[in-house]
């Protein structure tokens, strides 16, 4: 059932500041300690990169100038959710997401950083490790965290 439903169009965020560690949040919406960076849907007619950096500023607070894209994955990269999930997510309309990830340095302070948004996702963040992000996901991401480190290596390196 759930493989013949279409994914979400969303857009990710892989947040670099200067020292090369990676931005993640803690979810409000979730016990388990997982940490992920961040990432939503792209709205109707709007443009993938718009999309990150409407959700970078609504998740974190971050506006656009105070970042610099750097890269995009050069093709979406996708999850499926757990079949548990499916039906309690996004209404039941979606089998997961379809990602356009880009690559942004971070060009501000940490004091930029204001989690404490109208519409809060975070309880906590942190700077982590691209090595660490696999392991900091939910397992059912983890596979994409693996890819989108893939996508970004070279940047990384």
């Amino acid at each position: 059932m759930s493989k013949q439903l279409p994914y979400r169009l969303a857009a990710g965020i892989m947040l670099r500041n200067a020292e090369g560690k990676v931005w993640v949040g803690q979810r409000r919406d979730t016990t388990i300690e997982a940490w992920q960076m961040p990432q939503g849907g792209i709205d109707k007619g709007e443009d993938p990169q718009a999309a990150a950096l409407r959700e970078l500023y609504e998740e974190t607070g971050i506006p656009a100038h105070l970042v610099e894209i750097v890269a995009q994955a050069p093709a979406p990269l996708d999850y499926d959710l757990p079949d548990e999930l499916v039906g309690k997510v996004w209404k039941g309309k979606y089998r997961g997401q379809r990602q356009h990830w880009f690559l942004l340095r971070f060009l501000g302070r940490d004091a930029d950083v204001a989690i404490d948004t109208p519409e809060p996702e975070f309880r906590a963040w942190k700077w982590a490790e691209p090595s660490e992000l696999p392991d900091l996901i939910v397992p059912f991401k983890r596979a994409l965290y693996q890819n989108v480190l893939r996508a970004f290596a070279d940047q990384l390196a």
